[in-house]
């Protein structure tokens, strides 16, 4: 509208006397004369100008041919929308996390050291979070979504598909940091891509627990750490609780997971999550790793995958019975009650004036 206005050769002339037809006449090139009859603020134009146009190009209907590409790739089901987004999550959160930790391990902690991979780790759970929290609400963990599903907070209907895609964004980040550092981890390893010993490189990419840590000492370690974490993570969406900023949550996740990692990373790296450790490890025994991969620690594959599911019930269970289900309730859960209270008192006034007219 107000290009409009800028735009109008009425602006900043002066009206002729009203109701007082002038006719205006130019002998410009290309101009047909004009007559107009200025009524007080009525225009009427008898005669339009004969405009002589340059010929060009041609403004596409449905933007550049980029566009046009993309919206043609635009998918309209929900649910797949949100596995892809859960995916791209993932991936972000393995590809700086895994990266960091082969960054770490082949330049024999020159570039960095032990606090590195958790702030790696941590920084990608911010980032995988904000890439996903808008379309899938951002889970990035089997864990979360099946305790989200046990809550009544999720289908179980989508579990499958969630899992299935974290796994694969997963594999497909461990498999991206495998091709960046391929050239380090053999020159590190001396060529051999080995899970134990010395030069081992699996650990890059998957957990393995240290040399005094039993598997059952593994599950405990993995379920109090997966409780801390579900326990934590409930609490920060807790809106009764306390409001944080929508944009400060994938900050405090990040900071949650950093803080679990300097504290109880040590006996076995701090998982967590099945898919950030089961997608890493199936790409390490295609790539060449082998077998090892799921024999080493007394076969350990299985704990990463077992703890964490426990640990995230477990933790959610706390948070329910001695935090949010004690939160006083809403006016609208109030009212809803005192309205069924008030049909049932009416149920069982009504009921014996039935009783006397059967």
């Amino acid at each position: 509208m107000s290009s409009m206005i800028r735009d109008s050769p009425l602006l900043g002339a002066e009206a002729p006397p009203p109701h007082k037809p002038c006719d205006v006449s130019r002998s410009m090139k290309g101009r047909a004369p004009v007559r107009a009859d200025l009524s007080g603020s009525d225009l009427q134009v008898w005669s339009q100008p004969r405009l002589r146009t340059r010929p060009g190009p041609e403004r596409p209907e449905e933007g550049s041919g980029m566009e046009r590409v993309l919206r043609r790739c635009r998918i309209q089901n929900q649910l797949i929308r949100e596995c892809l987004a859960e995916c791209l999550g993932v991936f972000v959160l393995i590809l700086f996390g895994c990266g960091s930790a082969a960054q770490v391990t082949t330049s024999e902690e020159r570039s960095g050291q032990y606090l590195s991979i958790n702030l790696g780790f941590a920084l990608g759970v911010t980032f995988g979070v904000f890439v996903s929290r808008g379309v899938s609400g951002a889970h990035l963990n089997p864990a979360v979504s099946l305790s989200l599903c046990v809550l009544g907070r999720h289908p179980w209907m989508k579990l499958p598909f969630y899992v299935f895609f974290q796994l694969l964004g997963a594999f497909l980040a461990a498999a991206t940091v495998g091709l960046q550092y391929y050239d380090a981890i053999r020159s590190y390893a001396g060529g051999q891509l080995t899970v134990t010993g010395p030069r081992a490189t699996a650990g890059i990419f998957s957990t393995y627990p240290a040399d005094y840590l039993s598997l059952w000492g593994g599950v405990v370690d993995q379920v109090i750490g997966t409780a801390a974490l579900l326990l934590c993570l409930l609490a920060l969406g807790d809106q009764r609780n306390g409001s944080i900023p929508d944009g400060l949550q994938p900050v405090l996740v990040g900071s949650l997971v950093l803080v679990i990692g300097v504290s109880m990373g040590s006996n076995c790296g701090y998982a967590l999550n099945p898919a950030r450790d089961l997608g890493p490890r199936l790409f390490t025994y295609i790539a060449g790793w082998g077998v090892d991969v799921f024999k080493a620690g007394g076969g350990w594959w299985w704990v990463p995958i077992v703890g964490p599911c426990a640990g995230a019930l477990l933790g959610t269970l706390i948070y329910q019975l001695m935090v949010e289900v004690h939160h006083p309730p809403l006016p609208s859960e109030c009212q809803a009650s005192c309205e069924e209270a008030s049909e049932s008192k009416m149920e069982l006034e009504a009921e014996p004036h039935l009783k006397s007219q059967c």
